[in-house]
């Protein structure tokens, strides 16, 4: 429990004093580089006060002119600070977010100047929009970062996906780069507050392109099979409908 407690003492100090002393900075020179950098080193630096270890495989078969859609499986607040900062940069990545964050003062003037895309589920115009904003956002030239499944897996296999994110993907023709995260879910498991310290493993996959397949349906199903092979047998569990 302790290492949970330091780990969201060091996130709201750092949200607080980063987004008071560099987000002025950010407006005035209008370059969200250094906000976004402090971000990421400030992410992994809580992850490792938690006494996590990652070890990353096959990111070197990701193109690095080329910007993605990644996907990935979502089993505990760990993944996000852990997967967003280990992204291939240049370019850094947007986000989907519940659009509650953004009411949050620094937070959520932060992750506006940083292009993230507020979602709210429960409006349909607005998950279009949300959609189109992303879009957008791919178009120039940012990665985009999206958990299909929506929310944290309680067991660790994977949820039902759910339909935006692959209209997403179509819209934009982008590459879909399925990744695997194994290990958080023993270390930080949804409905527990203590972190066990311990070692996980962030799996990029080949990259897909969503013009080969010949439906959305398809193409969830591929995305969704390249996830879960890299995950323990016992957390497979193959004939899942997509939501």
């Amino acid at each position: 429990m302790i290492r949970a407690l330091l780990v969201c003492a060091w996130y709201s100090v750092f949200t607080f004093f980063a987004g008071l002393l560099f987000i002025p900075w950010t407006i005035i020179r209008n370059d969200i580089t250094l906000l976004y950098n402090l971000a990421m080193w400030g992410a992994l630096f809580g992850v490792r006060l938690g006494g996590v270890r990652v070890q990353i495989v096959g990111r070197e078969r990701l193109d690095p002119q080329q910007n993605y859609v990644f996907m990935c499986n979502h089993t505990s607040n760990l993944d996000p600070p852990i997967v967003v900062p280990l992204l291939p940069r240049p370019p850094r990545t947007s986000v989907l977010v519940k659009k509650e964050l953004f009411r949050i003062p620094l937070l959520g003037t932060a992750m506006r100047l940083g292009k993230l895309v507020p979602v709210d589920r429960r409006n349909r115009d607005a998950a279009v929009e949300s959609v189109r904003t992303a879009s957008s956002v791919l178009r120039g030239g940012l990665h985009m970062t999206i958990f299909p499944e929506g929310t944290r897996s309680y067991d660790g296999r994977l949820l039902p996906f759910k339909k935006g994110p692959f209209y997403l993907a179509l819209d934009a023709g982008l590459p879909i780069v399925p990744m695997t995260i194994v290990g958080t879910h023993e270390l930080w498991p949804k409905g527990r507050f203590a972190i066990k310290p311990g070692s996980v493993t962030l799996h990029f996959h080949e990259p897909m392109d969503p013009k080969r397949f010949s439906s959305r349906e398809e193409l969830m199903a591929a995305v969704r099979a390249k996830i879960e092979s890299a995950l323990p047998e016992q957390m497979r569990m193959p004939g899942i409908a997509p939501a």
